[in-house]
């Protein structure tokens, strides 16, 4: 027997029937109405999809909308190779005048008066080698002022760098440096006073646990070397609480244009309430840069100290005192461009979470795209950094 009617699948639609027909397949999908305000180019019968949520712009570094550890990590990587000149190349400059100063020098100082001194006479040997030691001294000191500039020139040329690049704006080095002026030296005042307050620190630990060893009894240099543990954890304990509290400093003396006090308030604000997510995302980027930095420069500081024995095999004074210095000099610019890297990425990343904090406490995300709404326009704007509250 044949049937003139087309077979069809249970609860299928029948034959010519419409959706949402009489005989319709329930999974079919229905054809929606057209709304009143849809557009006529449109196919009958079919809703134009309404707008949604759109994602901020990211007119440069970073989208402008608070930002997690990823971001902060992977902008901070870029920084170096989106305006390389006046960040990697200031503190590569930077980076090994300080190194140069602070061992190249000395060193050279102390190999020289030591070389002098084995040659002269008895009488004059005493006389050489404490004004070789003066010397040193002095040097020293010379490098840890030009240090504390250097690191106060950089953290600040980085600082501006990253919220100029957040606006999609590429500075050079002088035009950073211009942005900057009038809060430089208030920028050096604050290093300067950070590295006094470290070393005045760890001087007071060494000189009360001084008195434990002078006494020369088992049990007080026992108690001496529990002091010094105890102590010392506590005051790495202090100086993590205190540089967490504090990290905002340098960003809001150059980026805000605020006086030490003023600066010293803002950074203790913005850290409240995420100080536990701001200490780790600084520990965790500083081990990082740190554990890569020991493993480019220990084999070469490791082959430096093994090299010179085998090039000199004679043991020849002038041979061992050239070799010496390249060596050292090899060491010192190694050291100097891992070195520059790694303050790059600490630097970025304490100004990008500084970005963060007063995108989520304050809402200058808003004011950063309303600049640069009005930057496209070509209408020209008041910094959004000094006009948020």
């Amino acid at each position: 027997m044949s049937d003139s009617t087309s077979w069809a699948s249970p609860g299928g639609p029948t034959p010519d029937a419409p959706h949402g027909a009489p005989g319709a397949s329930p999974y079919a999908p229905a054809a929606q109405p057209v709304s009143q305000g849809a557009s006529a180019s449109a196919p009958f019968g079919v809703v134009p999809p309404s707008p949604g949520w759109t994602p901020p712009p990211k007119p440069g570094l970073i989208p402008l909308r608070p930002i997690e550890f990823g971001t902060v990590l992977g902008a901070s990587f870029q920084v170096l190779r989106r305006n390389p000149r006046p960040t990697f190349g200031a503190a590569l400059l930077l980076n090994a005048l300080v190194v140069f100063l602070s061992s190249g020098i000395s060193t050279i100082i102390l190999l020289s008066g030591v070389d002098r001194a084995s040659r002269a006479s008895l009488a004059d040997a005493d006389t050489i080698l404490a004004g070789t030691v003066a010397l040193a001294v002095v040097a020293t000191l010379l490098a840890i002022g030009i240090s504390v500039v250097a690191q106060a020139l950089l953290q600040g040329i980085i600082s501006v760098e990253v919220s100029r690049a957040t606006l999609g704006e590429k500075l050079t080095l002088r035009q950073l440096v211009r942005v900057g002026r009038g809060r430089w030296w208030a920028l050096i005042g604050w290093t300067a006073l950070v590295g006094f307050a470290v070393g005045l620190g760890v001087a007071v630990l060494i000189a009360l646990s001084l008195g434990f060893f002078i006494v020369g009894q088992p049990a007080a240099i026992a108690g001496g070397i529990v002091f010094l543990l105890i102590g010392g954890l506590g005051f790495l304990v202090l100086a993590a609480w205190l540089s967490t509290k504090l990290a905002f400093v340098p960003a809001s003396i150059i980026i805000e244009r605020l006086p030490l006090s003023g600066a010293l308030r803002r950074s203790w604000s913005l850290v409240r309430g995420a100080f536990w997510r701001i200490f780790g995302t600084l520990v965790l980027i500083t081990v990082m840069v740190n554990l890569a930095a020991s493993i480019v420069t220990t084999p070469v500081q490791f082959a430096a100290t093994f090299a010179l024995p085998l090039a000199n095999p004679a043991g020849e004074l002038e041979t061992d005192f050239s070799l010496f210095i390249i060596l050292n000099l090899v060491v010192i610019a190694i050291t100097s461009v891992v070195g520059a890297i790694g303050a790059v990425l600490t630097t970025s990343a304490t100004s990008l979470l500084y970005i963060d904090r007063r995108m989520r406490t304050e809402g200058l995300d808003l004011e950063l795209q309303r600049y640069v709404e009005l930057r496209a326009s070509g209408a020209a704007g008041a910094d959004p950094y000094l006009t948020a509250p």
